[in-house]
């Protein structure tokens, strides 16, 4: 197949999806059009913001096109004017119908961020380091009706440290995307066969979309849980505790072991280590946090604006 003559469609929204559609302009396809979310809202003056693909698709001089929903006769029809042979999709963040990928010669492909079919939804970064996986990885997967349902073309697979935060391993898991994509493509249009896997019946599990109300940490838990919690949620939508009678943003913690007999949320120790507080199970030692209105500092910042902490240096 030559690749002057392949027709391509990208549908992606956040930074994720930008090395997707990068890795889409050097496989030699045309891109012949981007499919984005309509501008929001952003920042302090609530100006009305461009999506980074957007962005880089106005950058590499691509026709782009923010249609609210893909229900509509007038955005499907837009899209067909486009005779698209493939569709790719990488958080895009829109629901395709079945007319839409139908449309496609080759159908759609959609780039996910986990080993299907664990964590089928919207936070797969965020839900696998919350659970305490061991490994993620991202499958390039041939999409059909249902969600993150279709059979699987290809994979690569990254083991989960246990310092990566939910902005370390999304960040490794777009440069992963684009790579499997790339690999994908290549093959499509070198006449390479790419076999699809259907996803096994087992291990199903679902990766609701996060929620400001989950960022509170809850001291009856276990520590361990509540490392994972923080480092998930950082980059967004950033952990949130009661430390010594002040509501903090946590940004950076530890679970410890042991601990002395103590109510849960309980100030244990303050010094150049960090924050103790105990819960349900071990401690928890707070690095790094952030007061409202304010900026992360180190936690040895923080007590050198509180005083009365000093006690328990």
């Amino acid at each position: 197949m030559s690749s002057r003559s392949f027709r391509l469609v990208f549908a992606g929204t956040p930074e994720f999806a930008v090395p997707c559609l990068e890795a889409c302009r050097a496989s030699g396809a045309e891109v012949v059009a981007v499919l984005t979310q309509p501008d929001r809202p952003a920042g302090r003056g609530r100006r009305l913001t461009p999506s980074p693909v957007k962005q880089a698709a106005l950058d590499a001089g691509i026709a782009v096109e923010q249609p609210a929903s893909l229900r509509s006769a007038e955005a499907q029809q837009t899209l067909a004017s486009y005779r698209p042979d493939l569709l790719v999709v990488v958080a895009y963040g829109l629901i395709l119908p079945r007319k839409v990928l139908a449309m496609p010669r080759l159908g759609c492909w959609n780039v996910h961020a986990s080993l299907l079919p664990r964590w089928r939804g919207a936070a797969p970064i965020q839900r696998a380091i919350l659970a305490g996986d061991a490994c993620s990885g991202v499958d390039l997967m041939q999409m059909e009706a249902g969600l993150d349902t279709g059979p699987v073309l290809l994979q690569r697979r990254t083991p989960i440290a246990a310092t990566d935060t939910g902005g370390s391993l999304h960040d490794r898991l777009s440069a992963l995307g684009a790579e499997v994509l790339a690999e994908g493509l290549r093959r499509l249009l070198a006449g390479e066969p790419l076999l699809a896997v259907p996803q096994s019946d087992e291990g199903v599990s679902y990766a609701h979309k996060l929620e400001k109300t989950e960022a509170k940490l809850d001291f009856n838990r276990s520590a361990v849980e509540l490392e994972r919690q923080v480092r998930a949620f950082d980059p967004w939508p950033v952990a949130e505790a009661e430390i010594a009678g002040e509501s903090l943003r946590v940004w950076a913690a530890t679970a410890v072991e042991g601990g002395p007999p103590a109510s849960p949320g309980q100030l244990l120790g303050a010094g150049r280590d960090g924050i103790e507080l105990a819960c349900g199970q071990g401690v928890l030692r707070i690095t790094a946090l952030q007061r409202h209105g304010g900026r992360r500092i180190s936690a040895v910042d923080y007590l050198n604006a509180r005083p009365e902490l000093r006690p328990f240096r």
